[in-house]
């Protein structure tokens, strides 16, 4: 999922591109299960010795492939969840669905119809409450970041302070079917929508501003920081100040187990809490130039 909570279908959902508007955040009722059934997924896990982890495949920077390699702060979260529970983790990588619940569907509690071979966890899940509810297969946990919203300007726009409504006239960039995209097509009475240049994903949305192909970018907060730390230059600033009229507040990031796998997702959960205490979770995320900023709902 990117921006999206509408969920994204371009590459990396992602979601084709999924953007989803973070509603109000509240876990779902704990479901009471039968002892066996409760503690077989965990008890998998660990005869196994290995924690399959489900990650977009094309969400920079928060996971992506590259050179045979699943990289990305979600693909290394995974990996530092399956150490710290004493497993190996298996990252796999998957192309989105036709929304969330065909992901959470396809990767977590059925598997593909193509032959996907369900995981144990799925990364990058909204810690939404209707999403929760609409999907009861499912247990989704441990939020751990909150997602937002950036905008950034290159030397054709030197002043990205400007009420949005000035750029026109100026080429603007955004990921296909995203709220970034459905701001800057209908925001002010659609007078952009002749000015916005649809890319894959925000990153490289990003990428086409630092490139000068683009006077501006409209995308996730860790998207524009993230192509930023890669493409390090002085001729683009990002805005300071708020985007008016964006009317997404923007949204929890958590992960996503089976219904009947609650004990491994709260063993996950615990992981997850303690790298946010001593600094590893902020670590993984600096690493890709990303500032972590802690979910709400945590």
């Amino acid at each position: 999922m990117t921006d999206r909570p509408k969920p994204h279908r371009s590459a990396t959902d992602w979601m084709a591109r999924r953007a989803f508007l973070a509603g109000a955040l509240t876990a779902a009722t704990a479901v009471a299960l039968p002892r066996q059934a409760e503690a077989a997924p965990l008890a998998k896990v660990r005869e196994t010795g290995v924690l399959r982890v489900a990650v977009y495949a094309d969400n920079r920077p928060w996971s992506w492939v590259e050179g045979g390699v699943v990289r990305g702060i979600d693909a290394d979260l995974a990996r530092a969840m399956a150490e710290k529970i004493g497993v190996r983790a298996e990252v796999i990588a998957f192309m989105p669905g036709d929304d969330i619940a065909a992901d959470l569907r396809n990767t977590v509690w059925r598997g593909g119809l193509l032959g996907f071979q369900v995981c144990d966890v799925m990364m990058h899940v909204p810690f939404d409450r209707q999403i929760m509810i609409e999907n009861d297969q499912v247990a989704i946990l441990g939020p751990y970041y909150r997602e937002g919203f950036a905008m950034a300007c290159g030397n054709e726009q030197s002043d990205c302070e400007v009420p949005p409504a000035q750029l026109h006239g100026r080429r603007l960039a955004a990921e296909t079917a995203t709220v970034s995209d459905e701001y800057l097509l209908t925001a002010f009475g659609g007078v952009l929508r002749n000015d916005v240049h649809h890319y894959r994903g925000g990153y490289e949305a990003t990428e086409a501003v630092v490139e000068g192909k683009a006077d501006a970018v409209l995308a996730t907060r860790a998207q524009v920081e993230a192509a930023l730390h890669d493409r390090p230059q002085n001729a683009v600033h990002r805005r300071k100040g708020p985007i008016p009229a964006l009317f997404s507040p923007g949204w929890d990031i958590a992960m996503a187990v089976k219904d009947n796998s609650r004990t491994l997702g709260d063993l996950l959960e615990n992981s997850i809490v303690e790298m946010t205490k001593n600094g590893r979770i902020e670590s993984i995320f600096a690493q890709y130039g990303v500032a972590w900023h802690a979910a709400v709902a945590a």
